[in-house]
């Protein structure tokens, strides 16, 4: 409804074929008026007119996507999405292959709509690997191309410098399967000069901003514009954008599509000798004959580009200095001027550059070409230059305009045809229309025979002197009588003084406008020549992509006849182009530059008026006038304005048409205003149609009002329904509570008399009796509600389930305190049955160890203290995770009890030595640490006792029995770090196994028993050294002193 809203605006119509009147003032003015609301789309018919705003609008988000997606053209609001959805939709459900057509003048959008329209494509087509591999590679062709064929301008910051046509192809699914590019007059004359302000081609600059050190010195290159003649040695930087960026993102493009890294290399080779050919400096000379002949002023330029090209410098400087001349069996070496030597070097970067786009342009369709055999539907999108007037029109002009002509007449005689096959299509019946036919200057142009690139043509082929005044005055003498045709030689055959025709110009009456050109060039830009010499020094170079773009240049296949002239070649493309588009339904998109300083949102009436002209706009309107201005499916066209009729409202019953006619009828409008088609009513005039959208505007507000009304009055009704209803259910609510309050009243009464009247009647009865044994039963009653009491307060202030909390509520009366302190013992009990039933049979396990080490040590050894909150581990080895030690563990062939490391003093010296010690359920065993190698295993029950001290010390002696195979040697003295868990596990074991415990005594002196005698052992506590390890020191043969801290 918005969108319709929108289209029939009478201050800013969406469809300018609904305008009344039909002026350029008010054509103008309405298209001011919607790009002042942000609207800078409009539509003439099918055909989308797009403002440029120069500045990013939210119009083009996923959602806008779809939005417009499988929509009504008409439906939604003007866009570029609706024609791209239109367009798409035709080919892929009526099987007609289509082209977008995209004209305007440099700046007004041309390439972004082109871009918008593939990315609209590429959004709505079906997903999945393949084709998302396809649609990327159609999207990235554009940085690429960008890159090396769009430049800045004084109009546009990124002109197209060329024009593109692309084949979109699809299966008949509507998917993707590639496309094929074709590039349009390259406009190489910019690689070797650019007005000021303006920039050579983006891949210069981007190279230079965005290649890395290593690459430049690869290509021979310096960072920075200004070392660069071709880049007129100005600042490269441009607001707005980043050519580093872009080079990268030219690079990922270039993988994407399928570039090899080789390739890239080889392309950018060529593209610095492009750039380096500017800086190759000429100096002039005199040979003999006194005749002028030029020479290479400086040589370490041409020597880089010939490394680069791996071509000898000597045939690349006589290529540029000399000339070789071929008559009959005769050849001649001619000497070039200084003047002549530049044209040769600029004709030479011209051509290099201009080939590689091409190669550049037929690489990138080998990559998305589709594989021939399949069954393909084809979009054409067509990005060209619009027409050109500038202030000096030369030959690109001519050739530009020429294009646009040949644009404008397929435009015209399709949407005729249009015209003329939907009036049959509907049963209506055709009107011709009158209209301007530009096919007389489309002739005078084209002419095989007598057209202006005839005999332009011509005169590059006349021998002789050749230069434009001949060229110019042939033309006076054949279209001296034209009427599209002015020159000065003309206009005063006519004794018309115009001054505004100065000599070597001539003026074409295009369709657009009149345009004046200069004819100076012409001749040198339509002849492109570049002489033998230099396409055989390009061959001879072994550069393999660079020698590909000179097959000319093959000494075996010299030809002699000329290369066809550049009109000649255009001529041939454009008519390539026409055939191409007359075999597919046309779109068009008609691009509108605002302003000429690209100021955002900016709107210069007289600029955008000339472009309406040039535009053929008004043609446009008033060919899809022609008859009738409007016209709808009867459906959609009833559903809106059924309204204003009294039996189709507010339900049609019958068909739409039946529905429309009896409408329109009843709407009383003459006959000739309406036509009545199979599927479509035509309005003729867009009065008519304003008129009935201002009696729906009055008949909704009257509907509005109605509904208003209605929607006040239901909602008062249900509101006062609703109030009523409540106030039944309040009084019936308070009604009840007061008579509820009342009955609670009357029983708090009835038992109050009830209450004294048996009062009275028991104290009558009481009286008759004596109160024996009264004082017995009031203290019992009294003793047994205490004990409640009593009881019930403990239950509510038990103390926490901590064991280690003894805290316990005091008695609150004597007689309670012995059976106070019994319910605090026993709930302790309880208590700590309930810690026990929770710990798991490891944590018991512990428990009992370190209960054991303090029923042990507890109050006998200092050490013991420091061991309370050390856990006791057991296996302090790892033997586990290492391998080295498991088989100690298989040497005793029984349960590990525990295993560590300690030190084994020496009976001879008292020097201390690393043991491995593992206690196990029946035996201990010693080992060596480093050999993992059992050095002692006693059993159990060979251990007679052992020795402690009462310090902090962690000493042991180990008392072996005398008949013990082990205990031939004597006792052991071992020092270990986890004493206090080593003598309990030995402890707990010895009692588990034997039942008996171990031998344990904790004392300052103690004997034990050595091999050659009994030895004294003393120890003394001294201050603390420099570690805890005790010190053994011998005594003679008998004593033993050891140090502890």
């Amino acid at each position: 409804m918005e969108a319709a809203d929108t289209l029939l605006d009478a201050e800013a119509v969406g469809d300018l074929v609904l305008l009344d009147p039909l002026t350029e003032e008010s054509l103008l003015r309405t298209l001011q008026e919607r790009f002042r609301r942000r609207d800078i789309y409009t539509y003439i018919g099918d055909v989308v007119i797009s403002v440029n705003p120069y500045r990013p609008l939210p119009i083009y988000t996923p959602e806008k996507v779809q939005e417009y997606h499988n929509c009504n053209f008409f439906a939604v609001k003007p866009h570029i999405y609706a024609i791209a959805d239109d367009a798409y939709r035709s080919l892929r459900d009526r099987d007609r292959d289509q082209c977008i057509l995209i004209t305007g003048e440099s700046g007004a959008g041309k390439t972004e709509a082109s871009k918008l329209v593939m990315s609209y494509v590429a959004a709505v087509c079906s997903k999945g690997e393949e084709v998302d591999k396809v649609k990327e590679q159609l999207l990235q062709s554009n940085p690429v191309l960008e890159a090396f064929g769009n430049a800045k301008t004084i109009r546009n910051d990124n002109s197209s410098r060329f024009g593109k046509y692309m084949d979109v192809e699809f299966d008949f699914k509507g998917e993707p399967l590639g496309g094929v590019i074709s590039n349009y007059l390259l406009e190489k004359s910019r690689i070797v000069r650019h007005t000021k302000g303006e920039r050579n081609f983006h891949i210069f600059y981007q190279l230079l901003a965005g290649g890395s050190a290593q690459l430049l010195q690869q290509l021979k290159l310096r960072q920075g514009s200004q070392h660069y003649g071709y880049l007129n040695r100005e600042s490269s930087s441009l607001p707005g954008m980043d050519d580093a960026a872009n080079f990268r993102a030219m690079q990922d493009a270039m993988a994407v599509i399928g570039f090899s890294p080789a390739e890239v290399t080889a392309l950018l080779e060529v593209t610095a000798v492009v750039l380096k050919l500017g800086n190759v400096k000429l100096s002039s000379c005199y040979q003999a004959s006194g005749m002028e002949a030029c020479s290479i002023a400086e040589s370490r330029e041409l020597h880089e580009i010939c490394e680069l090209i791996k071509l000898d410098p000597g045939t690349l400087e006589q290529a540029l200095c000399s000339r070789t001349v071929k008559a009959r069996d005769e050849t001649m070496h001619t000497a070039l001027s200084v003047s002549q030597g530049y044209y040769c070097r600029d004709a030479l970067a011209k051509n290099i550059y201009s080939r590689l786009f091409d190669w550049l342009v037929n690489r990138i369709n080998t990559s998305i070409q589709v594989k021939p055999g399949k069954q393909r539907k084809v979009m054409g999108v067509l990005d060209i230059y619009g027409f050109e007037i500038f202030q000096d029109n030369g030959f690109e002009q001519f050739i530009i305009n020429y294009c646009n002509e040949k644009l404008q007449q397929i435009f015209i005689l399709m949407t005729l045809k249009e015209e003329q096959e939907e009036y049959v299509r509907e049963g209506i019946q055709w009107t011709p229309v009158e209209y301007f036919d530009n096919g007389i200057i489309c002739d005078l142009i084209e002419n095989s025979k007598g057209g202006i690139l005839a005999m332009l043509d011509e005169e590059c082929l006349r021998p002789g002197v050749v230069n434009e005044d001949t060229f110019v005055t042939k033309l006076n003498q054949l279209f001296a009588t034209h009427k599209h045709y002015e020159s000065k030689e003309t206009q005063n055959a006519k004794h018309v003084t115009d001054l505004s025709l100065p000599q070597r110009c001539f003026r074409i009456h295009h369709y657009a406008g009149k345009v004046t050109y200069n004819v100076t060039g012409f001749i040198e830009k339509n002849n492109d020549l570049l002489f033998r010499d230099l396409s055989q020094a390009m061959w001879a170079a072994r550069h393999t992509l660079l020698r590909s773009l000179f097959p000319e240049g093959n000494p075996q296949k010299v030809s002699l006849k000329l290369p066809p002239t550049a009109g000649s070649q255009f001529k041939t493309s454009v008519a390539t182009l026409m055939k191409n588009l007359y075999s597919k339904n046309p779109n068009y998109i008609r691009c509108i530059k605002p302003n000429d300083t690209k100021t955002a949102m900016l709107f210069t009436p007289e600029l955008v008026l000339a472009q309406i002209r040039y535009l053929g706009l008004m043609e446009n309107v008033r060919v899809r006038r022609a008859g009738y201005a409007f016209r709808q499916l009867y459906s959609p066209f009833l559903q809106r304005y059924k309204m204003l009729g009294t039996k189709t409202w507010p339900r049609w019953a019958g068909s739409d048409r039946e529905g429309t006619e009896v409408l329109l009828s009843e709407l009383k409008f003459p006959p000739e205003e309406l036509a009545y088609g199979y599927t479509k009513i035509f309005i003729r005039s867009p009065r008519t149609l304003f008129d009935l959208e201002k009696r729906r505007q009055k008949r909704i507000g009257e509907l509005a009002t109605l509904i208003q009304k209605m929607f006040r009055g239901w909602r008062c009704r249900t509101h006062y329904q609703l109030m009523r209803k409540s106030q039944i259910i309040i009084s019936a609510w308070f009604r009840g509570h007061a008579q509820k309050n009342r009955y609670q009243q009357m029983k708090r009464s009835v038992l109050l008399l009830q209450a004294y009247a048996r009062g009275w009647k028991v104290r009558r009865m009481y009286r008759r009796y004596f109160r024996s044994g009264a004082s017995t039963r009031l203290a019992n009653f009294i003793y047994r509600r205490l004990v409640q009491k009593f009881l019930l307060g403990l239950q509510k202030n038990l103390p926490p389930m901590s064991v280690q909390d003894r805290t316990w509520p005091p008695a609150p009366y004597k007689f309670l305190a012995g059976a106070n302190q019994e319910l605090k013992n026993i709930f302790y009990h309880w208590k700590c049955k309930k810690y026990r039933d929770q710990l798991t049979p490891q944590r018991k396990a512990l428990l009992q160890a370190k209960l054991c080490a303090s029923e042990l040590f507890k109050d006998k050894k200092t050490l013991y203290s420091k061991s309370l909150q050390q856990p006791f581990q057991g296996e302090y080895l790892g033997l586990k995770q290492n391998p080295k030690y498991q088989k100690l563990h298989a040497v005793a062939k029984d349960k590990l009890v525990m295993a560590e490391t300690v030190m084994k003093v020496n009976r001879a010296n008292g020097k201390t030595v690393p043991r491995l010690l593992l206690l196990t359920t029946e035996h201990l065993v010693l080992a060596d640490p480093k050999a993992a190698q059992p050095k002692t295993v006693l059993s159990l029950s060979d251990i007679r006792g052992v020795s402690v001290t009462r310090f902090s010390d962690g000493l042991l002696a180990l008392h072996l029995k005398e008949t013990s195979t082990a205990g031939n040697k004597g006792d052991l003295l071992l020092v270990s770090s986890h004493l206090i868990e080593l003598i309990t596990r030995l402890h707990q074991t010895l009692l588990a196994t034997t039942s008996q415990g171990l031998a344990l005594h904790i004392t300052d002196q103690f004997s034990t028993r050595f091999q050659k005698g009994d030895v004294a052992v003393t120890v003394v506590e001294s201050a603390k050294g420099r570690d805890d390890v005790p010190v053994c020191k011998k005594r003679g043969s008998h004593k033993m002193e050891v140090l502890v801290h």
